[in-house]
């Protein structure tokens, strides 16, 4: 894991840090040609350098975020923000369904929307994949 994805994770509270390692873990398994690290001040995997899932805590929960989300027709993934990002939050360890996740990251892979040139395009986004 990055280290400063790894000091970002020591910095949480435990049941939080339980949560932050166990994304870190597996969406560093599920995308291992992504590179990761802080962007923002938060975890984020970058494709082709795209962001395509993050994850950060906020006052009540981690959350998780895939930037092209909302284009994965999932359930489990609530719309966030006013271009195609999708979240879920957990407040413990054991409300990551692995299963979903690994779903999810797998269509993250599949399902791209281009972030890294939305300032070029002046807010416009394409999709990718």
């Amino acid at each position: 894991m990055n280290k400063d994805v790894q000091a970002y994770n020591d910095a949480q509270l435990p049941a939080d840090q339980e949560i932050c390692n166990l994304l870190a873990t597996i969406i560093t398994k599920q995308l291992p040609h992504a590179e990761n690290k802080i962007w923002h001040r938060h975890p984020v995997w970058f494709l082709d350098g795209n962001p395509v899932a993050g994850y950060s805590k906020l006052k009540d929960s981690v959350r998780l975020l895939f930037w092209s989300g909302q284009s994965f027709d999932e359930p489990g993934l609530q719309k966030e923000g006013t271009f195609k990002a999708a979240e879920a939050r957990y407040t413990s360890a054991d409300q990551v369904n692995t299963t979903d996740l690994k779903r999810w990251l797998k269509k993250a892979e599949d399902i791209q929307w281009d972030y890294k040139n939305l300032v070029k395009r002046k807010g416009v986004l394409e999709r990718l994949r």
